[in-house]
């Protein structure tokens, strides 16, 4: 899947977009490695609003008209550097409407598999699965239409949502801890 064609369902989507991240570190550059450098230097990090970010407005506006997003990041204890990095990008995304949540990893090393699924519980489900290679550099991405595959990742998405901490409370307990 293209990147061109992954970009389009974030405007096609009618109702849900959910987003399971797993790994401990996405290397993606561009802004996002100039908000870890900042934030490795104890700099304040660059502007990341609805204003400065099409991201952050895509969101804005898709919520306002009624559409929901959320999301669930697996962390590690301890945070990794990058994880306490992306906590910042949680709140201003958040900020716009998408709820986050935040799960623990699982003791075991079960590996996990990042996807986003789309419309979750229409007819028309659909998902992308997220292939990313060691360093954190995304491979590839995998459009899953066939409905049993679509269905697991749908009942996974229902688990991790049960056992996440919305982030305000993750944040909180943070702070204390």
């Amino acid at each position: 899947m293209t990147s061109a064609e992954f970009d389009t369902l974030f405007d096609s989507f009618t109702s849900t977009v959910f987003r399971l991240e797993t790994l401990p570190l996405y290397a993606v550059g561009g802004a996002e490695e100039a908000r870890l450098r900042a934030f490795r230097e104890g700099l304040p990090r660059p502007e990341r609003s609805v204003r400065t970010s099409p991201w952050l407005a895509r969101i804005a506006a898709s919520t306002a008209a009624g559409k929901a997003w959320s999301r669930v990041r697996i962390v590690d204890q301890p945070l990794t550097e990058y994880q306490r990095c992306q906590l910042e990008s949680y709140r201003e995304s958040q900020a716009v409407g998408e709820q986050i949540g935040l799960a623990a990893r699982d003791p075991a090393g079960k590996v996990e598999v990042d996807f986003w699924l789309f419309d979750a519980g229409t007819p028309t489900t659909h998902a992308v699965l997220m292939h990313y290679h060691p360093d954190g550099r995304l491979d590839h991405r995998e459009a899953i239409t066939d409905s049993d595959a679509v269905a697991a990742l749908d009942a996974r998405r229902r688990a991790v949502e049960k056992i996440a901490v919305p982030l305000n409370a993750f944040l909180v307990s943070a702070e204390r801890g």
